[in-house]
């Protein structure tokens, strides 16, 4: 069979899995649809909680970033991977025996206000839209692809999806569903590169053959090799960093805390029943994560050997046909500018004019093509980047819908309405976020990792400090909380809005703040999160003394043994 036939088997065949589990495991209750009434596994919430992390921005377009950004692309490694053990260690035992369903629950009743709450619901809101953006236009991609449709249509078919199973199987039906997509994903991804990995090296496992000698018996590194090929076209090293140190430090900073403040992720940690199986859970999904993300690297490194090999200098009417059908998305692009019939793919330290534009978030998409696999080989990773797309688009719709119908309608608007009504409008409000979200989707601000980037970093400016400073800290109140937040999030949302929308051509190095980039803001915002929340908080009235006393015992590690059950 040809690519289109086995990309539309495997697809198929996943989507169907999805929907089967998805419609077997429908939430009937308010606790089912918000935290799958917390009777999840530890193990498969570990898988779950993998898929839900690993977006669209992990399998697609981060091994596509470090393969363009080289040694910079690390920036992502070091600051999703470091944040998501800070979580795990430093947050989410204690979310996790305060007992609330969300981050708006907890932020609202640690600071004894409606008004937090409010803020909270929003800040929520604004991180998981610019987050869910992302993840449309990797499915955008992957079926623009593989359906020969453009990225609207290949938007609206994701859309459609989505709706469906996080609409109907709500927290229950998603966790089952992330399950399943966990599977297809890691195996999507550990496939081609282990194929890869013995064509180029001889080496069966990635991660050591990023490091081996090729398999041709030249002796030399691959990474040699690469470093050589990238600075004859004018490119930097791959293995030399182009970032100051500030930014490469900020950056990761704001992706760490913007880790341990996602909502969608923290929510993970309610649909187990005991503190102590939210911690292995943790260390479970760390496992998880950790196939994946030291693979990416590998993968970097062969798909840009592999572009530049078989595509620099060679003549137009000869490329593969990988070429031209990425051509047909408008994902690839080709501009004979002498006229020589040559592709001339060259960095700006060439004297000679680059004519090949290329979307990062392809490679990996393309890696396959590019290599010669097996047909179903490229099918197979068309279905594992629908996996992680889809379902971090389905947790992040989740809370989206939670923040509506549970945070700003059950505890705000009408505390009287039923579980059915509240339910209702919990699905209501993800059809809604499903629309908005595809609008995103279709015109977003950058490549996914970048818009996922700028989602952290919203998190870290507002999320974070509410949540450590709520935890650690009994003498922050209300005031100090609510303050820190709207500043955090105001100052980082207008630096992006600056830079990404309202003057793009200035998004440069030159003209950034001290040399710290949009992706890297979140840093400082979460900074002066910090100072004006402990400064507010010092000169106005401490929390009351209940509040006080539920700090303490939220802090004390009583209660990660048997018996302790979900407050709800």
């Amino acid at each position: 069979m040809n690519v289109g036939a086995w990309t539309f088997v495997m697809v198929a065949v996943s989507f169907a899995l999805y929907i089967g589990v998805a419609i077997w495991s429908r939430a009937r209750s308010t606790g089912e649809f918000y935290i799958a009434a917390a009777q999840v596994h530890p193990v498969m919430n570990g898988m779950a909680t993998a898929a839900d992390w690993m977006s669209a921005a992990s399998f697609i377009s981060m091994a596509g970033l470090i393969a363009f950004m080289g040694y910079d692309g690390s920036v992502y490694l070091m600051g999703w991977t470091g944040g998501y053990v800070l979580l795990a260690l430093l947050l989410a035992p204690y979310l996790r025996k305060f007992g609330k369903f969300t981050v708006p629950d907890f932020v609202g009743d640690r600071y004894y206000s409606q008004t937090a709450r409010i803020v909270a619901v929003i800040c929520a809101l604004f991180v998981s839209f610019t987050y869910v953006a992302g993840q449309m236009r990797g499915v955008g991609i992957v079926f623009s692809r593989f359906l020969g449709v453009d990225i609207t249509q290949g938007v609206l078919i994701g859309m459609g999806i989505v709706f469906f199973y996080a609409v109907l199987g709500g927290m229950k039906g998603i966790t089952y569903t992330q399950v399943a997509q966990y599977c297809v994903l890691i195996f999507a991804y550990l496939v081609p590169a282990i194929f890869i990995s013995l064509l180029l090296t001889g080496v069966i496992v990635p991660q050591v053959g990023f490091g081996s000698t090729l398999a041709d018996g030249s002796g030399t590194f691959l990474l040699d090799k690469l470093d050589g090929l990238t600075t004859e076209l004018g490119f930097g090293a791959f293995t030399a960093g182009r970032k100051s140190t500030l930014d490469v430090f900020f950056i990761t900073a704001a992706l760490m805390v913007g880790t341990a403040g996602l909502p969608h992720v923290i929510v993970r940690f309610y649909t187990v029943r005991k503190v102590r199986q939210a911690r292995s859970s943790a260390g479970w999904a760390l496992f998880f994560i950790a196939l994946l993300y030291t693979t990416a690297p590998a993968v970097a490194a062969f798909a840009r050997t592999n572009l530049i090999t078989t595509v620099s200098n060679a003549p137009y009417a000869e490329v593969p046909s990988w070429f031209t059908n990425w051509e047909t998305t408008g994902l690839i692009a080709f501009d004979d500018k002498n006229g020589d019939g040559l592709i001339q793919y060259t960095g700006p330290a060439s004297a000679t004019p680059n004519e090949l534009t290329i979307d990062r978030d392809i490679m990996v998409l393309a890696n396959p093509e590019i290599a010669r696999l097996p047909n179903w080989v490229v099918g197979l990773v068309a279905a594992g980047g629908l996996a992680a797309a889809l379902s971090t688009a389905a947790g992040l719709l989740l809370v989206i819908s939670t923040s509506v119908a549970h945070d700003l309608m059950k505890r705000v608007i009408r505390p009287s309405i039923t579980e059915h009504r509240e339910l209702l409008t919990a699905r209501v409000a993800a059809g809604l976020a499903v629309i908005v979200a595809g609008y995103f989707g279709i015109h977003p601000p950058g490549f996914v990792a970048e818009v996922v980037a700028l989602a952290f970093g919203l998190a870290a400016a507002s999320f974070f400090p509410a949540i450590i400073m709520g935890i650690f800290t009994k003498r922050m109140n209300m005031p100090g909380a609510v303050s820190g937040m709207v500043a955090g999030i105001t100052f980082t949302a207008g630096y992006i809005g600056y830079f990404k929308f309202l003057h793009p051509e200035l998004n440069t190095a030159a003209d950034w703040w001290f040399g710290i980039s949009p992706e890297g803001i979140g840093t400082l915002g979460m900074l002066i999160n910090f100072a004006v929340a402990a400064t507010i908080s010092a000169f106005t009235a401490p929390p009351p003394e209940d509040v006080q006393r539920m700090v303490e015992e939220i802090r004390v590690p009583r209660g990660a043994g048997p018996g302790h059950e979900l407050s709800a």
